[in-house]
């Protein structure tokens, strides 16, 4: 057993995060248990492209080894093992800076929001510290994306699925856009597959490249933004494949459909990663994947498969999946059509799963992310499989075996 120690959620604004300098470091307070074992230290960072140097950190006073920049310059996870006489029970102190005098070396992510803040800036090479007015716009007062795993303690149980509140207005919003087949009787294919081709070719998918300002997961504005192509502050959108998947969620919400919000991945730091939707089957008694953003259900002997049925279907997925008119549509964008050859095809990113358990989007929009697949999966409240704790996904705390990712819904509550 291990436990993960923590003090934020993952939330972070890859824009508006904090950079380091030889000057301007920074310094993150986590209590810890006593511990006999070393513990393993998770680090939320992004080293520039045009530096070389390192990312210097020192554990309550004592600096350890530092941590050297890869390739790429993306928000990524590093881990450090740390040494158990190193830390102590209570309070502990990481320190985090670089050799550079200007901000170009490395950033670390930051999440905002918190009104007692227990991670620290100084702009005097750690004379003087403050928390607040943080971020490298000096407008932030969050906790820096650090987390500690010991051997002492053990991480909590999965949270229960929430489902969307149907009195609330915005279902009845929805069902007055969505195609009228959704609304009809009938089988349930008749209803999910207007509706996935429907939200496949309501706008174009983009996400970093050219694009600044992240879509909120709000399904009517996903769909105002992208069919606009601008969003807040009048800036191109993200609308990725996370926002289809979360308006399809909301849209069969509305029309009476259990749905909720599935992430996979071939690996945890990578940009192969997918944002998928799961509709419950009474028929086949499952959870089926259905991929509005590539239009596409895979199946096998004329039954639509699950994500746990589809990473047993073996490395390739060609002959099996289903796609609808919108996916031709998608793959006229070459780094999408690349990912399909790459990871999708051949089944990599079905590797890892995960899902978000909620899907209260409309009801509860403070609980959603700011910036999911903007930066390397961080958000704590993603459910993993029990299997990934033991293969590099010790920086969340959630794991869950198959009764878990397989029970049905209780909308009952």
């Amino acid at each position: 057993m291990s436990r993960l120690y923590l003090s934020e959620n993952g939330n972070v604004v890859p824009t508006l995060c904090e950079e380091l300098t030889v000057y301007r470091r920074a310094r993150k307070v986590l209590d810890l248990p006593p511990t006999a074992d070393p513990g393993t230290l998770y680090v939320l960072a992004c080293p520039y492209a045009s530096s070389d140097l390192p990312l210097r950190l020192a554990v309550n006073g004592s600096e350890v080894q530092a941590i050297r920049p890869d390739a790429a310059p993306i928000y990524r996870w590093y881990d450090v093992l740390v040494a158990s006489s190193l830390l102590r029970p209570g309070a502990n102190t990481f320190e985090f800076w670089t050799d550079s005098t200007a901000m170009n070396a490395w950033s670390l992510a930051v999440e905002a929001g918190h009104a007692e803040s227990q991670s620290f800036i100084s702009d005097d090479g750690g004379r003087s510290w403050r928390n607040e007015q943080m971020g490298y716009l000096n407008v932030l007062r969050g906790e820096y994306v650090v987390r500690v795993r010991l051997a002492e303690g053990e991480d909590p149980t999965p949270p229960a699925m929430v489902w969307e509140d149907t009195a609330n207005p915005r279902l009845e919003s929805l069902q007055q856009i969505v195609p009228k087949q959704a609304l009809q009787a009938g089988p349930l294919l008749a209803r999910i597959r207007p509706l996935m081709d429907w939200i496949c070719l309501s706008w174009e998918y983009r996400n970093r490249h050219g694009a600044a300002q992240y879509a909120p997961w709000d399904a009517e504005t996903i769909l105002a933004w992208g069919q606009a192509a601008s969003g807040h502050n009048g800036q191109l959108p993200i609308v990725a494949c996370l926002h289809y998947a979360v308006t399809m969620v909301s849209c069969c919400q509305a029309v009476g459909i259990p749905a909720r919000s599935a992430i996979i991945t071939p690996a945890l730091d990578t940009g192969d990663g997918h944002f998928v939707t799961e509709v419950w089957f009474d028929e086949y008694g499952k959870w089926v994947m259905v991929d509005p953003n590539m239009d596409a259900i895979v199946w096998k002997d004329g039954v639509p498969l699950s994500i746990t049925d589809i990473q047993r279907a073996g490395s390739d997925l060609s002959e099996l999946i289903e796609w609808g008119p919108g996916s031709e549509s998608q793959r006229t964008n070459p780094a999408i059509s690349e990912w399909v050859e790459r990871a999708y095809l051949r089944g990599a990113c079905f590797r890892h799963r995960s899902i978000w358990p909620r899907a209260d989007f409309l009801s509860h929009p403070e609980l959603t992310p700011p910036g999911h697949g903007s930066l390397a999966f961080c958000e704590t409240s993603l459910v993993w499989e029990k299997s990934d704790l033991q293969r590099g996904f010790g920086m969340f705390p959630y794991f869950a075996d198959s009764v878990y990712f397989d029970a049905p819904p209780r909308l009952d509550g």
